[in-house]
């Protein structure tokens, strides 16, 4: 694509700011070093690289980035405003969310309930954002976008009059789309397929406490045709943002701490064993586990400039706990 970018940063910018630290109770965390905002990032199959938004000096708002370990940062999108993102299993393609065809409608905020961007559709590309496919075609909010591991179903969240459900569709986008929860009152999203590629890992809340500060939030676990809710959140409060281990059995999430402290937890499906990994004052959030179970990526607002608030990509070295493929 003509309108495509790519920034490589100066050895001296990349040593700079990859550093590795330990934090008091935290595996090494190091800094992935790119300029600009960061939300939301997830590993491609191979973890060599990410993708997910930021916003970059001369961006307007975030779009869609492929990032490599190095801080080496490639545009894939730059109309409208965009929001998750993931590689398919293979590699070949990847799947984003943006409101690139709907710039007539309000404009609306990803990160407000109460106003989610209507006409945020689902696009699908080759990895450098040529090739791009409109795989929903409406004016409804389409996103919270995910891919089954066997590479078949595309799982994302459709919020039609204010109340949010969990969809599935066929990953070259044919066929049917297949509403998968029917809730009055519980807004689904910010789902995942687990390892059998059948039962999906989401986080909801009640739309009563939708907008309050500390909203509370429950993580579930439900198959596929809908059947099978379970809760999996051990603890009252907010639980939210899960991603699922390879292991099948593990989850990474985030779980606020009084009074408002963000940070990311290591729960276990099976004996609801939660295990902090993240220690900081400051937000942690967004986490994501590589296909092999070795590395957490995760957003955090540590080390942001002083009076700023702002998010920036980490990696934490996860391998010593053995969340891989069982």
């Amino acid at each position: 694509m003509s309108n495509l970018k790519s920034i490589i940063f100066a050895t001296s910018t990349l040593f700079c700011s990859a550093t590795i630290s330990v934090q008091a109770g935290e595996l090494p965390v190091k800094r992935i070093p790119h300029s600009g905002e960061a939300a939301e990032f997830y590993f491609s199959p191979d973890g060599k690289q990410l993708i997910g938004n930021a916003k970059l000096e001369g961006d307007k708002t975030h779009h869609v980035y492929i990032m490599d370990l190095d801080g080496t940062m490639t545009l894939i999108n730059d109309k409208g405003e965009d929001a998750c993102s993931h590689f398919f299993p293979d590699g070949k393609r990847i799947i984003w969310t943006s409101t690139r065809d709907h710039l007539e409608l309000e404009k609306g905020n990803y990160s407000d309930p109460e106003n989610y961007p209507k006409g945020s559709e689902l696009y699908s590309s080759n990895p450098d954002g040529s090739d791009v496919k409109q795989l929903t075609h409406n004016e409804y909010y389409d996103a919270e976008v995910g891919i089954s591991p066997d590479g078949q179903w595309i799982l994302f969240a459709r919020m039609i009059d204010g109340k949010q459900d969990m969809w599935r569709m066929r990953s070259d986008g044919s066929g049917k789309e297949i509403q998968i929860t029917f809730t009055e009152t519980e807004q689904e999203g910010g789902a995942f397929y687990m390892p059998d590629s059948e039962t999906i890992l989401y986080r909801s809340w009640d739309v009563s406490v939708q907008g309050q500060r500390g909203m509370p939030m429950t993580i579930y676990t439900i198959k596929h045709d809908g059947s099978q809710k379970k809760k999996v959140s051990t603890q009252p409060g907010t639980n939210w943002a899960p991603f699922p281990a390879p292991d099948g059995d593990h989850y990474a999430f985030v779980r606020m701490l009084p009074p408002h402290n963000f940070e990311v937890f290591l729960g276990s499906i099976s004996t609801g064993k939660l295990t902090q990994l993240t220690h900081n004052d400051a937000f942690d959030g967004f986490p994501a586990i590589s296909a092999d179970g070795k590395t957490l990526t995760f957003s955090s607002g540590r080390q942001a400039e002083k009076g700023k608030r702002e998010l920036h990509q980490y990696t934490m070295d996860i391998s010593s706990l053995n969340l891989g493929q069982k």
